[in-house]
């Protein structure tokens, strides 16, 4: 009997922390869907191009290669002359763009643009290079005789996230809507914020997301931070999960990122002690 109220208290345990997590996750600020897609975009790299495949026809073809965005949020990749991918390219530009934040996660977001692969021209040229040398300083094989670059043009930019979870969204931009939409301006700081912190802070970090969560876990990394917020993997009786961290104002300079953290970890001590 005594085994058997140890296990229903362990599974009603579960239970009120999974009710916590969706809780909190349902209502934690986060960046209007469209901010959050361009952002991920433009501080990505690297994702999954498929084209239509010129060998096999009627079927899709698969390739992992690097990209940049331009200043409108359009990828830019950089292809060779003798790749698949690109004599299906130029047989038929149309093509579609899967970048995951987070490959290991499918819970998390994933945006796909379709459009069609376009080589540079005009003035556009030196804009795009410069794109995509800024995204990847080492790739001085772009000027070579045998590659080329191509800037996707967008049709529709779609997004899904919390895939098989109670908070599921998704949506779809439009070209016109995407290219006007902005880049976070803190994003941008999310590698020197986040190794600093789980580096030095390690236990500052865990209090927080404690006393904004109310949820008891045991340990918390950082993982990434923007205007509104900040986003950790968090852990607790072995399981793992992530969680969205909402500041209590909006970041407008790295240096409010600074602010803010000790305003949360002064609060969270407060109310411990």
């Amino acid at each position: 009997m005594a085994a058997q109220g140890f296990q229903a208290q362990n599974v009603n345990d579960e239970f009120n922390i999974s009710q916590l997590i969706h809780d909190h996750q349902e209502r934690a600020a986060r960046l209007p869907p469209i901010e959050q897609v361009r952002t991920l975009l433009h501080h990505s790299a690297r994702g999954f191009l498929s084209t239509l495949s010129q060998e096999h026809q009627g079927y899709p073809s698969g390739s992992m290669l690097d990209f940049a965005c331009d200043a409108y949020g359009s990828p830019i990749i950089a292809v060779s002359n003798l790749a698949a991918h690109t004599k299906n390219l130029l047989a038929n530009p149309k093509c579609s763009l899967l970048v995951a934040k987070d490959p290991e996660d499918r819970t998390d977001l994933i945006v796909t643009v379709q459009g069609d692969a376009l080589p540079a021209t005009g003035s556009n040229v030196d804009a795009i290079r410069t794109a995509y040398m800024t995204t990847h300083p080492d790739a001085f094989w772009v000027d070579f005789g045998g590659f080329q670059l191509l800037r996707i043009e967008p049709k529709v930019v779609r997004y899904v996230s919390g895939v098989a979870t109670a908070l599921l969204a998704s949506g779809e931009f439009s070209n016109e809507e995407f290219r006007t939409a902005k880049v976070d301006p803190i994003y941008q700081f999310s590698k020197p914020i986040t190794s600093h912190m789980n580096k030095d802070h390690a236990d500052d970090t865990k209090l927080i997301v404690q006393h904004s969560t109310s949820i008891p876990v045991e340990f918390a990394q950082m993982l990434d931070v923007d205007s509104l917020g900040f986003g950790v993997k968090a852990g607790y009786r072995g399981k793992t999960f992530k969680l969205r961290i909402p500041f209590t104002r909006r970041a407008v300079e790295r240096k409010d990122v600074k602010t803010l953290i000790i305003e949360m970890l002064e609060a969270a001590k407060n109310k411990s002690s």
